[in-house]
C-alpha cells in the first residue's frame, strides 16, 4: 500500500461526506424547503428547522465520521500522528 492509495482512500472519504453535507444543506434547505415546510416539526415547518438545525446537526456529525473513519484508514495504511 503506498502513498498514493493513503490519499485516495482520504480524498474520497472527504468527497463523500463533502456531497452528504452539499445535499444536507444545500438540497433540504434550499431546494427542498417547499415540500418539507408541508411536514410541521413542534410547531415549526420542517424546511426551515433543517435550514436553521438540522444541518447544522449533521455537520457535527459528520465531523465525528470523519474522525473515525480517518483513523480507520490512518490504521489500514499504517500511518498515525501519535507519537
Amino acid at each position: 500500500m503506498s502513498n498514493r492509495d493513503y490519499w485516495r482512500a482520504n480524498l474520497r472519504l472527504t468527497a463523500v461526506l463533502m456531497i452528504i453535507w452539499f445535499v444536507v444543506s444545500y438540497g433540504f434547505g434550499i431546494l427542498l424547503v417547499e415540500p418539507l415546510n408541508a411536514i410541521p416539526l413542534g410547531g415549526f415547518k420542517l424546511g426551515f428547522w433543517w435550514a436553521q438545525q438540522g444541518a447544522i446537526y449533521v455537520f457535527v456529525v459528520l465531523i465525528f465520521v470523519y474522525s473515525a473513519l480517518m483513523k480507520r484508514i490512518d490504521r489500514r495504511y499504517g500511518v498515525s500522528d501519535d507519537d
